[in-house]
């Protein structure tokens, strides 16, 4: 279970503007708009956040990707040569707020 930070709820950035269940391990997850400046990464669009842990100095909490309608891509690591490495993510249930 992963919770956006609440400077992205309504009251507030009004960012954030769904949840999803991950099918496979049933894992919740909450999404927002991406505000960052990086909306393309090599080519790809990845217009939203999932946000997957609290924000530390180690980590921003987050990652970039593309929510459809029953599956997320989900940037999870960079190769090589610094291109996006994402993963598919089929979700059971969404909602969008």
């Amino acid at each position: 279970m992963a919770f956006a930070p609440s400077e992205t709820y309504f009251d507030q950035k009004a960012t954030i503007i769904g949840i999803f269940d991950e099918k496979e391990y049933g894992n919740y997850f909450e999404f927002s708009h991406n505000d960052d400046d990086l909306l393309s990464y090599f080519g790809k669009e990845f217009p939203h956040k999932v946000w997957v842990t609290n924000a530390s100095s180690d980590d921003r909490g987050y990652r970039y990707a593309t929510v459809k309608k029953t599956v997320a891509y989900v940037v999870i690591d960079e190769d090589d040569n610094g291109e996006p490495v994402d993963r598919e993510v089929e979700y059971q249930r969404s909602q969008n707020l």
